[in-house]
Parts: C-alpha cells; structure tokens; sequence
C-alpha cells in the first residue's frame, strides 16, 4: 500500500513513517512549503526520509496558505475575533490539499504524526479524529 505522510522533520512525523515503513508499505514523505523564508523543517524532513530510504518530496503551498490560513486569521483578527490559524491550516492544507496531493501521485492512504485516535462514523460514511487516550499528548 502506498501511504503519503505529511512530514515537518519533527520527532512524530517521523516516527509515524518509520512505523509505516516498518509495517510494509511504500511510504511517501510529504513538507509543505508554506512561507517564502525557508526553515530547516524541509531538510530536518528530507534527511529522515534519506535515513529511512522512503521517498521525499516538497510541495509548494504558500499560495494555499497565504490564502486560507493567513488571510482568514488576519480578517478574523480584525474584525475583533479569535481565530485559530491551526485549525484552518489542519482543514484546508494537512488534510484537504494534502489528500489532494496524495490522490494525484497515487497513494491509496495518507497519515500524519498527529497524536489522536482515528473513528469511522457509519452513519456519515467518514473517518473522523478523535481525542487521544492521553491527554498529556492529545493533538485532536
């Protein structure tokens, strides 16, 4: 099975493709580019996925972010609100582009190094987060 992984070069993320590996499918690191200054997040990422012998890739979504996380946050933040630019980031880019990401390179499922538990919700024929059992370490 092919698997795409959202990798940012963290501890999670890593040992997520790790254990994907170790389970035996093909996995695939993915970092999103999201600012136009560079971090070490890409190379922390891309040396893990070397160490791993999984293949890497880097895909461009500052367009996406500046769009859907940034813009909301800053008009949010104007109108006298309190956004949350993690839960807009998680929506629109961890999960929804980087999904689409996944289906256009062919992989049959994604993950994330994200600490919850995953529940399938018959009724509305979708997986769903969960929290996590502990609570220390939750990131629903």
């Amino acid at each position: 099975m092919r698997v795409v992984i959202g990798m940012s070069g963290g501890v999670d993320s890593s040992v997520a493709a790790a254990v994907l590996k170790e389970q035996g499918h093909e996995v695939i690191g993915v970092t999103m580019h999201l600012w136009d200054k560079e971090s070490s997040d890409g190379e922390d990422a891309a040396r893990v996925a070397r160490h791993l012998g999984i293949a890497h890739h880097t895909v461009d979504f500052r367009q996406e972010f500046s769009d859907l996380v940034v813009d909301y946050f800053t008009r949010e933040y104007l109108s006298g609100r309190t956004p949350n630019p993690c839960v807009a980031c998680n929506r629109y880019l961890k999960f929804e582009a980087m999904r689409n990401y996944a289906e256009a390179i062919g992989a049959d499922k994604m993950a994330t190094g994200h600490y919850a538990r995953i529940f399938y919700d018959g009724n509305r024929e979708r997986y769903l987060l969960r929290k996590g059992l502990a609570d220390s370490k939750d990131q629903t």
